[in-house]
């Protein structure tokens, strides 16, 4: 495949998580305020960007949201675990979050 063909799928690919996996990049989040809308589509890219190297480097990360499966109930798990506990890193979230789903590291 040509590397033009390549850059167009992965940056359709990359819109297509944007706008339906949770991000909601098409919603107007301004409301007619042009400043609030690009910072808050700057909050959503910087977080969508985090979300990808987490994907990258981190293991445990990854197998969680993949045994999670949708990225709207790693949240939800996310959420429930930072309102009832408290955990010195994210390293520990993920720990326990990995144990607690008794997932394999092979």
């Amino acid at each position: 495949m040509p590397n033009e063909t390549v850059e167009k799928l992965v940056e359709n690919e990359n819109n297509n998580v944007l706008k339906t996996k949770g991000y909601h990049l098409e919603h107007n989040f301004g409301h007619g305020e042009q400043h609030l809308a690009s910072i808050l589509l700057s909050l959503n890219l910087l977080a969508f960007l985090l979300h990808t190297i987490l994907d990258l480097v981190n293991e445990q990360y990854r197998a969680i949201r993949q045994a999670l499966g949708r990225r709207r109930t790693f949240f939800q798990d996310l959420e429930a675990l930072l309102r009832y506990f408290f955990f010195d890193t994210w390293d520990g979230v993920f720990s326990f979050m990995f144990q607690g789903l008794e997932l394999d590291t092979g």
